[in-house]
């Protein structure tokens, strides 16, 4: 029998099972801003974080997520959850006001969310800037 190593490659799905995994553009300024928002109020350390561009990123996500780079993508208990959707999942695992905003958020269309969500995504960089790393 095998034990795990520091350097052994994580099982992100069964990890998603007790920590929703966020992936996220690694070099957005706003990306980064947002992880580290969730970061500061997730007061039960309940999120795991990864880069798009990373391995993590690599054995679970599709190609495509991990090219275009234009969305967060939530993974919990084994589903994936992209844009607005993962956003409004985010915010109702954390306290209050920001469930409540969540709820509020869910209210509106999905159509009309993911519109505002593409269109702060495609001028992200230009807006908020861009890292060398993550």
């Amino acid at each position: 029998m095998s034990t795990a190593t520091a350097d052994a490659p994580v099982d992100v799905d069964a990890l998603s099972q007790t920590h929703p995994v966020l992936f996220f553009d690694g070099v957005c300024g706003l990306c980064n801003y947002y992880v580290d928002f969730v970061l500061k109020r997730d007061k039960n350390a309940r999120f795991r974080f990864a880069p798009l561009q990373g391995e993590a990123a690599a054995n679970v996500l599709s190609s495509e997520d991990r090219e275009n780079l234009n969305s967060l993508v939530l993974l919990k208990e084994g589903r994936q959850y992209r844009r607005t959707a993962a956003v409004v999942r985010i915010l109702w695992q954390l306290s209050l006001p920001w469930q409540l905003a969540g709820s509020l958020l869910w209210l509106i269309p999905a159509p009309l969310r993911d519109f505002g969500y593409k269109t702060v995504a495609h001028y992200r960089y230009a807006w908020f800037g861009q890292k060398a790393t993550c």
